[in-house]
Formats: C-alpha cells, sequence, structure tokens
C-alpha cells in the first residue's frame, strides 16, 4: 500500500468507491469538461463488509454533512498527486442535496485534467472514492435465528471531506482496507461479546449442577 494512503488512514480518514458508471450526467459543457453525479448517497445501505457469519452493512445519513467541514475540497487521481479541481477556486463543487453528496469538477483548465475526462468519458477510468472522517454513527445488530448476525452501521455525521478521487483499477485500494479495518474491529468486538456470553452460561450451567449436587 502506497505510504501516503497510508498515513492518511493512520490518522482516521475512511475512503468509500464509487461505480462512475452511475453518474447521471457526463458532459462537455462549452469546452470545460465536465464530470458531475454522486460521491454518495443517502439512506441507501451497501454491503460494507462480509466475513464467516458477520455481514455489515453501511449507510449514510442524510443529515451526515450538515456540519462537514468542505470549506477545500480538492478532485485528484488515487488521492495523491496532483490536483484536478478544487473548491477554491471554482472548479470543483460539493452539495449536499435530498438524494446524496453532489459533486461537479471541471476539468478543462489543465492539459492533464482534459485528459483525465477523455479518461472518464471513454471507460478507461470507470471508478471514484471519496475521503472522509466519521464524528458521529450508530449501528443496530440483528441476530438471526439461523446463527448470522448482520450489523447495519448509518453515519450520521461526517467531521471533513477531504478529496474526491478518480481511481485506477487496480487502484491502491483505500476503500477496501478502510472497510476492513472498520469490519474486523467490529467483528472482533462481536466474537468478544459472545465469548463472554458463552462463559457467562457455563459458569451458570456448573453452578445448576453443583446446586443439584448438594
Amino acid at each position: 500500500m502506497n505510504k501516503t494512503i497510508e498515513e492518511k488512514l493512520n490518522e482516521g480518514r475512511q475512503y468509500r468507491m464509487i461505480d462512475l458508471a452511475e453518474f447521471d450526467h457526463r458532459a462537455d459543457d462549452g469546452g470545460e469538461k465536465v464530470v458531475e453525479g454522486y460521491a454518495s448517497t443517502f439512506n441507501q445501505p451497501y454491503t460494507l463488509y462480509k466475513k464467516d457469519n458477520v455481514t455489515i452493512r453501511e449507510q449514510v445519513d442524510q443529515a451526515a454533512f450538515n456540519e462537514t467541514d468542505m470549506s477545500d475540497v480538492i478532485m485528484q487521481y488515487d488521492h495523491q498527486g496532483r490536483v484536478f479541481a478544487r473548491i477554491t477556486n471554482g472548479t470543483l463543487e460539493v452539495t449536499p442535496d435530498e438524494q446524496g453528496l453532489r459533486i461537479r469538477a471541471s476539468l478543462g483548465g489543465t492539459t492533464l485534467g482534459r485528459q483525465l475526462y477523455e479518461e472518464i468519458d471513454g471507460g478507461y477510468t470507470t471508478k471514484m472514492s471519496f475521503g472522509f472522517t466519521v464524528t458521529g454513527e450508530k449501528n443496530d445488530r440483528q441476530d438471526n435465528e439461523d446463527g448470522s448476525i448482520e450489523v447495519l452501521r448509518t453515519i450520521t455525521s461526517i467531521g471533513k471531506l477531504y478529496d474526491v478521487s478518480a481511481v485506477s483499477i487496480p487502484a491502491n485500494d483505500a476503500t477496501t482496507i478502510s472497510a476492513r479495518s472498520y469490519g474486523e474491529g467490529v467483528v472482533t468486538g462481536i466474537l468478544e461479546e459472545i465469548e463472554q456470553q458463552n462463559i457467562r452460561k457455563e459458569k451458570i450451567k456448573r453452578i445448576k449442577l453443583m446446586a443439584k449436587e448438594i
């Protein structure tokens, strides 16, 4: 994994990937070469992590961006290197609406930006990821009769949005690493809780057996 991405993950950043094919509009707008669509949608659960009998799904609450610091979000490639668009010079717009977090990036300002637009428009670059920190969340757990466990994580508050980034395939997959890190932590906590429950059940069982013997 790239050292820069590793450092960002260690700082608490998380990453989620979207498919550029889901962008509702890509157009050469008067030479601007604009890419626009949604970096995140609200209240639409997706599978974040799955291991053994534990499935973790995630969704973003509609109010998650209400107090988010979006003062200087940038658009990059693989979350590093050259900046292709940014809020402070007006080439990037990031706006929460009723559906999700909408972005609009004008890539016509530089030669490399125009090249990136052509790669996206031609289907050579098909994924986009965004980096952020979580300051509020809630988890709803469901224990099923078949022994499987489902957890729904709802991100209720995002502290800072750092960047949106077109990503290569295969990429330094910050999304996968970020999701796995979170998921393994949740699974570990569930397994520890189950183990403690089993220990308590075993103690109660021994106490009952001892009581019968007396």
